[in-house]
């Protein structure tokens, strides 16, 4: 039997495999995700507005309330913005 904490990083882990092959089976997924992250970047409500229309352009779906797999994504686009200032 597992335990609460396995359940939990089982489901995050199935999660991100679908968002992975979906991002590999259409790779224009990762440039209109960053591209939409970078429109609303400033926004107070960045990652609500990153997430809405992330979900409205492409086949990834992050519902209203976030799993820790939809939290990660966003905070991975964050970091992907964060990295690309820094080289400029």
């Amino acid at each position: 039997m597992s335990t609460p904490v396995e359940s939990r990083q089982a489901r995050v882990i199935n999660e991100l495999r679908v968002f992975i092959k979906k991002v590999l089976s259409d790779p224009t997924i990762a440039v209109k995700s960053v591209d939409i992250a970078r429109k609303y970047r400033s926004e107070a409500d960045a990652d609500e507005l990153i997430a809405r229309e992330i979900s409205s352009n492409t086949t990834i779906r992050i519902p209203e309330k976030w799993s820790e797999a939809d939290r990660m994504f966003l905070d991975i686009i964050h970091e992907v913005l964060d990295d690309e200032e820094a080289l400029y």
